[in-house]
């Protein structure tokens, strides 16, 4: 590892704060990141829906896909892209890394 290289990552919690189905709202140096844990892969989006500002962490997760609670658009948790409408610009996703049981998120 590069040093200093490790500056860029954030710890967010540990491997059993998001269990398989689930996501949870973090912060990664002051911005609020929505982590999912899809079949045992950890993303992480941001967490404030593009179209009015919802939370995210607060809608539902129906496989790869979180609807916001304010409108019901979609997003696919795995790389931030709009799935469904109101929302016409995508979230912007995080690099999730793990090491050992710990989670750690870039910064943007």
């Amino acid at each position: 590892m590069l040093l200093g290289m490790s500056d860029a990552f954030v710890k967010v919690g540990l491997l059993n704060d998001f269990p398989s189905g689930t996501m949870k709202k973090v912060s990664v140096s002051g911005q609020d990141v929505l982590v999912a844990n899809i079949g045992g892969k950890l993303y992480a989006i941001g967490n404030s829906c593009t179209h009015r500002g919802g939370p995210l962490d607060e809608g539902e997760l129906e496989g790869n896909k979180v609807t916001c609670p304010w409108h019901g658009g979609q997003f696919d948790v795995t790389n931030g892209k709009v799935a469904a409408p109101p929302p016409t610009t995508d979230e912007p996703s995080y690099e999730v890394e793990i090491r050992g049981t710990d989670v750690f998120v870039k910064k943007r």
